[in-house]
């Protein structure tokens, strides 16, 4: 004989608390501990994650302590290089996460509330689209929702899915670097991205028509930093014909300092074909910047736009990820059923 459970009460010895998520609050634990496994999760090191919540190690190592007697389970194993979370540890992070987020939330939707404002936006994108989709698409917010802040950050996509996974942007326009779990993330293709090589005005290589792999490893070089999607397509061209690589190199994520470099010498640099001609189109009179004509292509994997699975956008930043989509498909509308 089957023992009856009343719809909506509590199956039998589970505590109504623990029905409602109180358990766990009621053995200790506490937001501090929500945001050390975040901290340890992205880290990889209980040094670095002490480092990151401005605490002492001790104090960190003796949070873990009390998260794994809380929970029951052992949260983090011992690696050569640091802690690697355990199944447990990766279900509890990714929890976390989407905890802390709706409290962050929770204080973003009070404060609109409180000044009349509608609401902010924390975006991060690579270099191209924040020229093509953004700047648009935060022209036709402004203008028709005045009370939105939107929050702009750009940066190479390595440092901007993390910083998407720990909440500091709604979503992003980058690339899921090869490193981090694809599942984590929606993404949605958009665009294509295409690069060039800059010079400065009257550079020994702008008198010649056509640029080649040859003529190019003599000259400083200004790059993204190593492992960024860019340089390694450049360093992969020359590679494939057999080119030595530049031996001088700058290395700098700064697109201001970039041009600034490329300025003053005769260093030559990899950037997004829209913004050196956004640059060269704006730069206050004649432009000092020339982009050298190669016969050979820079073509670069295409870029998405990108949010956290499962994690829902406030409206605010709903608004503006349907206007960048909305612009996409109308300049890469070969892409619209992506």
């Amino acid at each position: 004989m089957h023992e009856a459970i009343s719809v909506g009460q509590p199956p039998p010895d589970r505590p109504a608390d623990d029905q409602l998520g109180l358990g766990l609050l009621r053995s200790g634990l506490k937001l501090n501990h929500l945001r050390m496994i975040v901290a340890i999760d992205q880290h990889k090191q209980v040094s670095a994650a002490a480092a990151a919540l401005n605490i002492s190690q001790p104090a960190a190592s003796r949070m873990l302590t009390e998260m794994e007697s809380i929970i029951k389970v052992p949260l983090c194993e011992r690696v050569s290089r640091g802690v690697e979370l355990t199944q447990f540890g990766r279900a509890f992070a990714r929890r976390a996460r989407t905890i802390l987020l709706e409290l962050d939330e929770v204080d973003r939707e009070i404060t609109a509330l409180k000044s009349g404002a509608g609401g902010t936006v924390f975006l991060g994108t690579v270099t191209a689209p924040a020229i093509s989709l953004a700047v648009p698409a935060i022209q036709q917010v402004s203008a028709a929702y005045p009370g939105i802040e939107v929050n702009v950050r750009i940066e190479t996509s390595n440092v901007l899915a993390r910083e998407l996974i720990s909440s500091k942007h709604d979503f992003i326009i980058a690339r899921v670097p090869d490193d981090l779990d694809p599942r984590l993330f929606h993404v949605q293709e958009i665009g294509v991205e295409k690069a060039c090589l800059i010079v400065r005005k009257g550079h020994p290589l702008t008198e010649k028509d056509t640029v080649s792999l040859t003529d190019l490893p003599s000259y400083d070089w200004v790059f993204q930093p190593p492992g960024t999607l860019l340089r390694r397509r450049v360093e992969e061209l020359f590679i494939a014909g057999d080119v030595p690589l530049p031996a001088t190199v700058v290395n700098t994520a700064s697109l201001l300092l970039t041009v600034a470099l490329v300025c003053s010498s005769n260093a030559i640099a990899p950037v997004a074909l829209d913004m050196a001609e956004f640059v060269i189109e704006n730069g206050g009179g004649p432009s000092e910047v020339r982009i050298l004509k190669t016969d050979f292509d820079i073509d670069i994997k295409p870029y998405s736009l990108i949010a956290v699975k499962g994690r829902e956008l406030p409206p605010s930043a709903k608004l503006f990820y349907d206007l960048i989509l909305q612009r996409s498909r109308m300049l890469f509308p070969d892409r619209s059923e992506g």
